[in-house]
């Protein structure tokens, strides 16, 4: 096993600006990792689908560990509009990432893909075994594809260089900064905002997308970031990984919960014209427990009062 020393190492954290990638280094930083020893690239200064961008955010950072959370993603909407990019970006990111970490001899690379990758009618719970049994949901392919390759690279990478790469299945997450904007946002923010926006303007009701029927499984951003620590920390195999909670729930009694949380008594409409997305998320999360001692902590409702309570003070709106 790769020994992590949290008091020596240097850590580079693709992503670490944004919404799983702040948390995840907080947690670092309450490891003992200091500021000098934490690097967190802007895209400003590197930009991660350039080969040479990341040739030198690695001669300039010298990690001994690489996190790539760095992502180009959104929701059903944004997926739809943005398909190459996605792909394009996705993969572009990991490939240099993972190479230049083989070049530089990065004792631990850690890349977070996606359930996206699943197949669109996998058996739920979803097992890690599954990921090959089909084609994903069409409207996130391109981006569940590019971050599959990922998993090949990492495994390959493996194989002819001995590079200790592990592969994380985080599920779908929220918590506090996650992104609300309306045109790419996911669910749970996507819902929030409505509601709350809803309620400051006197609405009697608010619009969802597909018939909510489908089902999802979230993890609260906090647990998330614990679960790729640990794995970081304990985890030396080539095979993925899922991190979940292992709980699903509608899009129907999501909303209707939302909708509670937030003061919203107004009516829910279903637009049947747009798309559902995958029928079913829930994955099958005893690989994380066995291997490396993740367990999800953060009781559902808990952690959607936290995101409503964060969302009304960035907005300014009062609970």
């Amino acid at each position: 096993m790769a020994m992590i020393d949290f008091a020596k190492d240097r850590f580079l954290v693709s992503g670490g600006a944004g919404f799983l990638g702040s948390f995840v280094c907080e947690k670092l930083r309450a490891r003992g990792v200091s500021p000098d020893r934490l690097v967190v690239p802007r895209r400003r200064n590197y930009d991660l689908t350039s080969e040479q961008a990341v040739r030198s955010l690695y001669a300039d950072s010298r990690p001994d560990v690489v996190i790539h959370l760095a992502a180009e993603v959104g929701g059903i909407g944004a997926n739809r509009a943005n398909p190459g990019r996605f792909f394009f970006a996705n993969l572009a990111m990991g490939l240099h990432m993972i190479e230049r970490a083989r070049l530089a001899g990065v004792r631990k690379f850690v890349q977070i893909g996606t359930i996206c990758a699943y197949p669109k009618f996998t058996p739920v719970p979803f097992r890690e075994e599954d990921l090959w049994s089909g084609y994903p949901e069409e409207t996130n392919a391109p981006y569940g594809i590019a971050k599959k390759a990922l998993l090949v690279m990492c495994q390959a990478y493996r194989q002819q260089y001995a590079l200790n790469a592990i592969y994380l299945l985080p599920v779908n997450l929220y918590g506090p900064r996650d992104n609300f904007d309306p045109a790419t946002s996911h669910v749970i923010p996507a819902l929030i905002r409505k509601c709350v926006e809803a309620v400051r303007r006197g609405d009697d009701g608010i619009v969802c997308w597909g018939d909510g029927s489908p089902t999802r499984e979230f993890l609260y951003v906090e647990d998330a970031a614990e679960g790729i620590l640990l794995a970081t920390e304990r985890y030396d195999a080539g095979e993925p990984v899922n991190i979940g909670s292992g709980r699903e729930i509608s899009i129907h009694d999501l909303a209707a919960l939302i909708a509670r949380l937030t003061g919203f008594a107004g009516r829910i409409e279903w637009d049947t014209t747009q798309p559902n997305g995958q029928p079913r998320r829930c994955l099958e999360v005893t690989r994380a427990r066995e291997l490396f001692g993740f367990t999800a902590a953060t009781d559902f409702e808990t952690g959607l009062r936290r995101t409503v309570e964060w969302y009304r003070g960035a907005a300014g709106v009062e609970g």
